[in-house]
């Protein structure tokens, strides 16, 4: 029976390179000397901690890590956006989450989705990707149609596609 998975995945080596080169940006800005602004890469909380000196510098360190994530191919979207701390001082910084997988929550919503649009195939929930299955590849296809007209809010993408 043919069958895909929905799961959202993010590639950490090209975070790693997307933040290096943020950070190699910032140092090199006329606008930024002087300046303890910053990216940092926590892998295993898979977070990332952006400092700057005031509210107006951390949006700026903001847009060019979004604009290198963005050149590296990582989907915006996955980010997870904290709220600006004040630390010693003047200094900020906010934690942006690097969200992978797909939650209980979300995964419920496609497969009800799924379940609602009268598609002939079957949806479910396995860990934190969503099985798709049915008998005809036809079938696969609309369903992929469907899910990604209907979510727009969180990366997502299909992969083993098994015939």
């Amino acid at each position: 029976m043919p069958s895909f998975d929905i799961v959202s995945e993010v590639n950490q080596v090209e975070v790693q390179n997307a933040v290096d080169q943020s950070n190699k940006e910032i140092t090199n800005r006329f606008d930024f000397k002087g300046s303890d602004a910053c990216v940092e890469l926590n892998d295993k909380e898979k977070t990332l901690t952006v400092f700057g000196d005031d509210e107006f510098k951390l949006s700026q360190v903001r847009d060019v890590l979004t604009g290198r994530l963005a050149k590296r191919g990582i989907d915006v979207r996955c980010l997870d956006v904290g709220k600006p701390e004040t630390i010693a001082g003047d200094k900020v910084k906010q934690v942006v989450k690097v969200r992978e997988g797909i939650d209980q929550e979300l995964g419920k919503k496609i497969t009800k989705l799924i379940k609602d649009s009268k598609i002939k195939v079957q949806a479910s929930i396995q860990g934190d990707a969503v099985r798709v299955s049915g008998a005809k590849k036809d079938l696969l296809q609309d369903a992929i149609a469907l899910v990604r007209k209907s979510i727009t809010n969180f990366p997502l993408q299909f992969k083993n596609f098994r015939d």
